[in-house]
């Protein structure tokens, strides 16, 4: 038989296997399946709900990672990671039940409920009643479905210049990670930054970092965030406490986005940085507004199927948005034009806001003084033309055409819907979609 011929044969084969496959994913049922064919098969790409920063018994959380893990998995999350502080949920650990006493007795009674008495392991120990913590390698085959839910390992890796908080969350990590000293907060972050990049290199994984809510404590400005080394960090965290909307001389996560972006496109010829939306949650037993509970913000990634190589792969090229409680059927993002498609709730309106900065706008600065004039370590003023609202739609599929004049833009749909359990009083549910760059 010729070449060429032969070739054209193998592949008209390959393409009446591949057809087969298809026609299987999408019509057929399970009798007509080959038994070694694997029946995750997704055609083309989805959006998968995900949050990336949680806490456990395994640090400062106060319920189990499996009591936890089946909250989100209940709650229609695709993939979690419990992102404990300084800590992969490893090893042997045991905690005191405390009988009686506070939610650890709470949280006790609701494990054994939910995985019964005989998988709660428990011992005597000087005196005192202990519960085993079970690593995340023992629990994880009892909630991960493929193609349904996931859990991804991951650390928050927890951290201070000075009296500054630097956290950072590690993504998909094979080996803890031990904070490492810096000169100054921008160097902390670059410093840690590198040592996830390395295992990274060294492990052959997708793992990602992000620094975590950089009003927490007002621990991080914008200017400490224009390393090349960043490229995300939390526009949005659930945690009551980390002021993601600023106060009278710190500026918004939001504003400082924005300005981070302007610097580091405008300016520095730096890559984009992506924002991130978290829960952060630590509180799994009593919900309401000033509780640290999840449910209040995340990400949704679009990856061809549920890894966490896919779905930190998507992260890396942007193809994700960030959630309150919004849903967006589509989100195109290039350098010609940036669209989404909103899935419409009855009675909920949207109102898009296409908000960027233009070359021409002045990056210049200045610092903020206290009323006896002494310089605030705050994010400097910049022109109120960086982040400005270029457009604005009432539809549900509203666009923007890039002229190249732009430095970046970003899309935010803000719905008329109250969140029900907001990370402050009044909130309603939003979106944010990434950047797009002409």
């Amino acid at each position: 038989m010729p070449r060429k011929l032969r070739s054209l044969l193998a592949v008209v084969m390959s393409l009446a296997i591949l057809s087969g496959a298809v026609a299987w994913q999408t019509t057929g049922t399970k009798s007509d399946a080959p038994k070694d064919r694997i029946a995750a098969v997704i055609v083309g790409p989805t959006y998968w709900k995900g949050n990336l920063h949680t806490h456990s018994l395994w640090s400062d959380g106060d319920d189990f990672p499996e009591m936890i893990a089946d909250w989100y998995k209940r709650h229609g999350y695709h993939f979690l990671t419990l992102s404990d502080h300084n800590v992969l949920s490893e090893g042997e650990r045991w905690i005191d039940a405390v009988p009686g006493k506070g939610t650890r007795d709470v949280a006790i009674k609701k494990y054994v409920e939910r995985f019964g008495a005989s998988w709660v392991e428990r011992r005597t120990k000087d005196k005192k009643e202990q519960v085993r913590l079970k690593p995340l390698a023992e629990f994880r085959s009892t909630l991960e479905e493929a193609g349904k839910y996931l859990l991804i390992p991951g650390e928050e890796i927890t951290h201070k210049f000075a009296k500054n908080p630097v956290h950072i969350n590690a993504i998909n990590l094979r080996d803890v990670i031990k904070p490492t000293d810096g000169a100054s907060v921008a160097e902390t972050i670059v410093v840690n930054m590198r040592a996830v990049q390395e295992q990274r290199k060294a492990k052959g994984m997708n793992t990602i970092a992000f620094v975590n809510h950089p009003n927490f404590g007002w621990g991080v400005k914008a200017e400490d965030m224009l390393t090349e080394e960043l490229s995300y960090f939390e526009i949005f965290n659930g945690h009551p406490g980390v002021k993601n909307y600023g106060d009278d001389t710190h500026v918004s996560c939001e504003r400082m986005w924005d300005i981070v972006l302007a610097l580091r496109l405008g300016k520095l010829r730096l890559p984009i940085v992506y924002g991130m939306a978290t829960d952060d949650a630590h509180s799994y037993h009593t919900f309401g507004v000033g509780k640290v509970n999840p449910g209040r913000g995340w990400i949704m990634v679009k990856a061809p199927f549920l890894t966490a190589e896919t779905i930190c792969k998507s992260i890396d090229a942007g193809d994700y948005y960030c959630s309150t409680g919004v849903t967006l059927k589509e989100v195109t993002r290039n350098s010609k034009e940036l669209k989404l498609v909103i899935q419409p709730e009855a009675g909920v309106t949207y109102t898009t806001q296409f908000i960027g900065t233009l070359r021409d706008t002045t990056l210049a600065s200045a610092t903020l003084k206290d009323k006896e004039g002494k310089t605030l370590d705050v994010t400097r003023s910049y022109s109120d033309q960086v982040g400005k609202v270029l457009a604005e739609s009432a539809g549900l599929a509203p666009s923007y055409r890039l002229t190249g004049k732009e430095i970046y833009v970003r899309a935010k749909v803000i719905s008329t819907k109250a969140h029900p359990n907001p990370y402050a009083k009044g909130d309603v549910e939003v979106a944010w979609t990434q950047p797009a760059v002409p």
